[in-house]
């Protein structure tokens, strides 16, 4: 009787990982588009969970779409140079007049 009860345990925990799982990998394109700050990212979520009425055949375009947004880092390299470049002028002109 024991091992019935067992079995019973193994196999709810057992689906529990397996749903689990197949809830994760579902989610997994919005978690790359939320991590990468996708501008799309709300729409990636809403077409992760349609897939599920089309069998998850959209799910493979909507994970090349989370994955293709690159981003913009030569505006945040031009703002963290204008802020160094800012930087090192107070320097200089510091080291130029140190009675300031």
């Amino acid at each position: 009787m024991f091992l019935d009860y067992l079995a019973l345990v193994i196999l709810l925990a057992g689906l529990l990982m397996v749903f689990y799982v197949f809830v994760y990998i579902h989610d997994l394109p919005y978690n790359i588009a939320k991590s990468c700050n996708h501008p799309h990212a709300e729409a990636i979520h809403t077409a992760c969970w349609l897939s599920l009425f089309t069998l998850h055949a959209i799910w493979p375009i909507v994970f090349i779409w989370s994955k293709t947004h690159q981003p913009d880092t030569q505006a945040t390299t031009a703002a963290g140079a204008d802020g160094r470049i800012t930087d090192l002028e107070a320097r200089i002109r510091k080291l130029e007049n140190p009675s300031q």
